[in-house]
């Protein structure tokens, strides 16, 4: 696909492992694994109750008045959105916001303020519930809360997509700055679901691990939800050199596919034809890629079929790839999944180390690739890509590549 270049100016990213990017990637390079057990509900107990959850937020970065009128999801993108411009070094009188695009991904929305509410009024049978609720759980509260702190006034969108509804963001972003509709975007997602409601869902859904999550590993048993958030400047070349910008990568391309097949479980065509797609607007030959941040969400349906689409895609190079799963970390945020795993790849890319895959055990026969497992690893990285694969069988798939003027 022909048209202007993307580049990343700046992230910011909060989650179990880190109320910063910086704080993130320290805990990856040192293989901290960010799952703890819940405290009690008082809807009740759970049979499983390990989770990514985010501890020592709120930390004074939103004033109370915002706090009061946000769910925890909106909270987590502004702090990851201040975080990121602040790192992009662009001051909120710089005219590019006034036609800046902001697009988020959350699929779910505000979770917490909705399973608090109805735990009032069917548990506790209080008559009312909060008046703000309605502006709380819309899951485009987080975006609008960003263009407002920004006075943003372009494409201000969410998609919900499910798990691949942040890298959907990321990419739509990109188009907007490769046509020319915009110079500037906030582009990443957020999700905050750990509620007693939502993980009761999982439950039954049997695909949470009652220990860790192992992607890849030969004796996974399944994936820990997460919470967190994630947040790229995308800019225009131009805009960024005009403005002396420092250039954290190229955002290169991006791929979308749908399986057509199955609800719920993913198909590896449809997640070849995204990475091909991906490669493909890039401009990307697949011997360029060295690095791989999977989706490897722990389930024993999912990684065996995501290494099948690698291996359909990439050929003989797939065994040269170094491929890695940071939910093994962090945690399955969901629809803010892509975003922190975003802001995990680029950041691969400036330091040059691939993130690891903590918890791998015994290799998989069906998993067959370098997973990097258990230690980071220092390798030049010229080329990765970023893999989300949702529920639904949609899949977004973005290449970033090392900045070259």
């Amino acid at each position: 696909m022909s048209g202007r270049k993307v580049v990343v100016t700046g992230v910011g990213g909060i989650c179990s492992l880190g109320l910063t990017a910086p704080a993130i990637w320290d805990s990856m390079m040192a293989g901290a694994v960010g799952f703890s057990p819940l405290p009690t509900f008082p809807q009740g107990t759970l049979r499983l109750n390990l989770a990514g959850s985010v501890q020592g937020f709120p930390d004074g970065r939103i004033a109370d008045r915002t706090l009061d009128h946000t769910d925890r999801f909106a909270q987590f993108l502004l702090v990851s959105a201040k975080e990121a411009v602040e790192n992009a070094g662009l001051a909120k009188e710089d005219p590019r916001w006034k036609d800046a695009a902001v697009v988020a991904g959350s699929g779910i929305g505000g979770e917490v303020a909705h399973d608090f509410a109805f735990w009032e009024m069917y548990g506790l049978k209080k008559p009312r519930v909060n008046p703000l609720l309605i502006p709380k759980v819309m899951a485009n509260a987080g975006a609008s809360h960003v263009s407002m702190a920004y006075g943003a006034q372009g494409q201000v969108y969410t998609v919900c997509s499910a798990c691949s509804s942040s890298n959907h963001a990321i990419g739509l972003a990109w188009m907007h700055i490769q046509s020319g509709m915009c110079d500037l975007a906030l582009a990443g997602g957020s999700e905050s679901s750990i509620t007693f409601g939502i993980m009761k869902a999982w439950e039954g859904m049997r695909v949470l691990s009652a220990e860790t999550c192992r992607p890849f590993s030969k004796n996974r048993s399944g994936l820990i939800l997460g919470e967190g958030a994630g947040i790229l400047v995308l800019e225009s070349e131009e805009s960024a050199l005009s403005r002396g910008a420092t250039i954290l990568a190229e955002l290169a391309g991006f791929g979308m596919s749908a399986d057509a097949a199955h609800l719920t479980l993913p198909q590896p065509e449809g997640a070849a034809l995204a990475m091909r797609r991906a490669l493909q607007a890039a401009q990307m030959e697949p011997d360029e890629v060295s690095y791989i941040n999977a989706h490897g969400t722990g389930t024993p349906a999912n990684d065996p079929l995501e290494t099948k689409a690698i291996h359909s895609v990439f050929g003989d190079h797939a065994r040269k790839l170094a491929v890695s799963s940071t939910k093994s970390m962090h945690g399955h945020l969901l629809g803010g999944a892509g975003a922190v795993e975003a802001v995990t790849t680029v950041m691969a890319l400036q330091h040059q180390i691939a993130p690891p895959t903590m918890n791998f055990v015994e290799p998989d026969p069906e998993c067959d690739l370098d997973y990097v497992p258990n230690a980071a690893r220092p390798m030049p990285i010229r080329a990765a890509l970023s893999n989300s694969f949702a529920f639904g069988g949609l899949n977004a798939v973005l290449a970033f590549r090392t900045y070259q003027a």
